[in-house]
């Protein structure tokens, strides 16, 4: 005879006593919290059940100082996330065998769809240059992202350096240095592939006079209308350069707000729905800033290997 077990691998009275903890932390959080004080009135339960007004700030603040340099607490969540990854990278590759134990074998499988998108967009040559670029902004943003919902996120203080109470970790993706500072990132290893594969003439993109000197050259020998013909043509070619400059530093506005925007408001949500019915009511948003924390950090690494193998595009163009 086959075993009965229940819902979702359990036997219906421990999935019913799961459901009724959660209905029940659901129907306190909902009598503790302000909306319910408002429909009900303060019943005079004990003051730990509740959850403090969140007080929402948009910089990130100063924990200490080092050297001089003022060490924001988003700065320490990043150093967190660091460290989290060397360790797990450790962890992953200190016993690596032909037989991939688990880990191993999650870690080979999803860094090797990865790799394989980088392949399929950028091709073989390009998309072995640029995975590691790839991957290790990947694997930052979304650490950034799922570390900062963890316990002690918002909730460890310390006293600060002017003798305020501070949160010692803040979500390294929702100070706005940090999405900045990933944006330059991808915009200075862009314009590097770029400049490698094309030599000087990628410049030319950004720079091109070379028929504005020539319709100049013409004019000037007394062939106006080839030459008028050569500076119209010329001043286009200026002014699409141009153009193609202020995308390149629009990407790097584009890339930060995006970030921070997203997280930021994750963030907000979060602490906003722990506010107005603590417990259990905040566990479906957890699980959907799990999931936008994947979708933004494989956003900004997808977006910043489109834009390596554009750069890139005229030097593979020139080798075929």
């Amino acid at each position: 005879m086959s075993e009965k077990r229940g819902c979702l691998g359990c036997s219906f009275p421990l999935a019913a006593g799961i459901l009724l903890v959660f209905v029940a932390l659901f129907a306190l959080g909902f009598v503790v919290g302000p909306l319910g004080k408002s429909i009900f009135g303060d019943l005079g339960l004990p003051g730990w059940l509740s959850v403090s007004q969140p007080d929402l700030k948009l910089p990130a603040e100063t924990v200490f100082h080092l050297f001089g340099f003022p060490i924001a607490n988003s700065i320490i969540a990043a150093w967190v996330t660091i460290v989290v990854l060397v360790g797990l990278s450790y962890a992953v590759t200190h016993r690596m065998g032909l037989i991939p134990a688990r880990l191993q074998a999650i870690f080979e499988a999803f860094l090797g769809r990865l790799y394989d998108l980088c392949r399929e967009v950028a091709g073989e040559e390009n998309g072995r240059r640029f995975f590691p670029v790839v991957a290790t902004i990947f694997l930052f943003v979304a650490f950034n992202a799922w570390l900062s919902l963890l316990p002690g996120f918002g909730s460890l203080f310390v006293i600060g350096p002017e003798g305020e109470h501070v949160d010692l970790l803040r979500g390294a993706n929702t100070d706005i240095n940090m999405p900045l500072a990933l944006a330059l990132v991808s915009f200075i290893f862009v314009e590097y592939f770029g400049l490698r594969s094309g030599g000087v003439r990628y410049l030319g993109k950004f720079v091109n006079v070379g028929k504005f000197i020539t319709g100049a050259g013409q004019m000037v020998r007394g062939r106006l209308r080839a030459g008028l013909s050569g500076l119209v043509t010329g001043v286009i070619d200026i002014f699409v350069g141009i153009l193609e400059a202020l995308s390149e530093l629009v990407r790097i506005v584009s890339f930060t707000f995006r970030l921070f925007g997203n997280m930021t408001a994750g963030e907000i949500l979060l602490l906003i729905a722990i506010f107005l019915v603590p417990w259990v009511f905040a566990l479906p948003f957890y699980g959907l800033e799990l999931l936008v924390g994947f979708v933004q950090a494989l956003i900004f690494a997808g977006l910043t290997l489109v834009f390596l193998t554009v750069a890139a595009a005229p030097h593979g163009a020139e080798a075929a």
